[in-house]
């Protein structure tokens, strides 16, 4: 779902002169399964979506960095030689750069042009597409190898380190390695990763309520340090090495609420596997009962649902067609994502909108394809 982004090249053409040497993009992303467990070394379920962040490029012989972006009708640029922090979108772009040459990679400057088309804080990784772009202009300007599982974990390393996100790997990985037709059930802790296909004869579709989130502004970080507290209690490095029995049998004296992000954590870990072999099934009945399931214990134990999550995700299970739903992201705003039949995909949309629809309140609705992971288009 492209068709609204802008061209790049074209605008590289107006402003600069001439073409861009280069045209490079990464894709968002939308979790089927698998939520608040990346970062407990868990198991995902994520797909990367036709909606994607493009940069047209010009290498440069020194090291300045300027990028106009579209959508946001600004501009902004640094020195590689002097990173400092700053505030706005172009930290995103700052970060990989700083993250790269921590790695140990030398990089060089270019003129660029940037546009998405995934919907800003509505959970479906923009963060991560404008990383793993950058990370891909970077590499055509410098020429290093690209190697896209370190590219996700240098990517990770920006957004922790300089963004100061403590997000998971799960967004960068999944950009930096997603699979056309397929998700990728995938272990974060491995980063061993299997395609699995979508069931024959249904469609994904992404929510999106209409609400926001900031992750550095919301309970994210402390959700992951209740997390790591929980990890401790038992004696583990991480929550996914819990089992359900020995969580239940262990929890005397952990605390009623670490106990609920727990119980989210190791049962959601559970889900996602069970929703990869239902899709290697083509259970597609199977998969929208453990997405809607997801969502349960996302709004009652992990605590990160909302109003509006609630709502819309209501709201589409009572649409024909609809096999399961829920919120996905990190939460407290943003999208649901929906398994639907194909046939039904265009009354389950209409329905859905005036079912949510009241007031100020607006539904939008994406269908969405699973898409390659970033890449370079010429």
């Amino acid at each position: 779902m492209t068709s609204g982004l802008p061209d790049v090249e074209a605008a590289f053409l107006e402003r600069f002169g001439e073409a861009a040497a280069a045209v490079v993009r990464a894709p968002g992303r939308v979790n089927l399964v698998g939520e608040h467990t990346d970062y407990n070394d868990g198991f995902v379920l994520p797909m990367a979506i036709d909606r994607e962040v493009r940069i047209a490029l010009r290498p440069r012989d020194d090291g300045r960095v300027t990028l106009a972006a579209l959508d946001l009708a600004d501009e902004a640029g640094f020195d590689l030689a002097g990173l400092t922090r700053g505030e706005g979108w172009i930290e995103y772009v700052k970060g990989v750069s700083w993250a790269l040459t921590q790695s140990g990679l030398a990089l060089s400057g270019w003129d660029g042009v940037l546009a998405g088309d995934v919907p800003v804080g509505a959970g479906l990784s923009s963060s991560a597409a404008l990383e793993l772009a950058a990370a891909r202009a970077f590499q055509v300007s410098a020429g290093f190898t690209w190697e896209p599982e370190r590219m996700a974990r240098l990517c990770q390393r920006a957004e922790n380190a300089w963004v100061g996100v403590n997000s998971g790997i799960m967004d960068q990985l999944i950009s930096a390695l997603g699979r056309e037709g397929h998700a990728l059930l995938l272990d974060c802790r491995s980063l061993d990763g299997e395609a699995v296909p979508l069931p024959p004869g249904h469609a994904v579709v992404v929510l999106d309520t209409g609400t926001r989130r900031g992750l550095v502004g919301t309970a994210y970080n402390e959700r992951r340090a209740q997390c790591e507290a929980a990890a401790r209690h038992f004696g583990v490095p991480a929550l996914r090495d819990i089992t359900p029995e020995a969580l239940e049998v262990g929890a005397e004296g952990l605390g009623a609420l670490p106990l609920k992000r727990a119980r989210h954590v190791v049962s959601e870990n559970a889900r996602t596997l069970a929703a990869a072999e239902a899709m290697r099934r083509g259970d597609a009945a199977g998969l929208g009962r453990l997405m809607t399931a997801s969502h349960v214990s996302l709004r009652d134990d992990f605590e990160v649902s909302s109003e509006a999550l609630d709502a819309i995700q209501a709201c589409a299970l009572r649409q024909a067609g609809c096999l399961g739903a829920r919120m996905t992201g990190a939460g407290f705003g943003g999208c649901a994502v929906a398994l639907v039949e194909e046939a039904a995909v265009d009354a389950f949309v209409t329905g859905v909108k005036g079912c949510y629809d009241a007031g100020e309140r607006r539904a939008d609705a994406y269908v969405c394809r699973p898409a390659e992971g970033a890449s370079r288009l010429r």
